[in-house]
């Protein structure tokens, strides 16, 4: 079934970015397994972002499926890599296990889409909450 409601904002793999410095980086032994990770990274690692879930399709051969829904995330913290334009996000969840988005393109944006959706969803939450129920005067 299609939720003609949902809006996808973003869906694609990692940086590019992060492929090419890890790249160089193997021109040393000990940037081998960093080269590596992001091989595997941008081989099978893909993300969708809409404005009801986040979804993330990512281990070995692409088998493991994550999603998250927007009404489960408290928090979300980011950290710039490769210059600044792309960045790693940890979701933090209501029960408090955390969710890793690594080698983001243009992070800070899918941040403040993620943060402006979150604010949203739970503004209709809580007018939904109260719907029904008469104000005394």
């Amino acid at each position: 079934m299609i939720n003609m409601n949902e809006e996808t904002f973003y869906e694609g793999g990692p940086a590019k970015g992060d492929l090419i410095i890890n790249l160089l980086a193997s021109l040393t032994i000990l940037g081998l397994p960093f080269t590596f990770a992001a091989i595997v990274r941008a081989l099978w690692l893909r993300y969708k972002i809409t404005n009801k879930r986040i979804t993330i399709n990512g281990g070995w051969f692409g088998k493991n499926k994550t999603q998250v829904s927007l009404s489960n995330i408290e928090e979300i913290r980011s950290i710039p890599r490769g210059f600044g334009s792309y960045g790693d996000m940890v979701l933090i969840l209501n029960d408090g296990s955390k969710v890793e988005m690594k080698s983001l393109p243009l992070f800070r944006e899918k941040q403040k889409f993620i943060e402006k959706n979150i604010t949203k969803r739970a503004q209709t939450q809580n007018s939904k909450e109260f719907e029904g129920f008469a104000t005394k005067s």
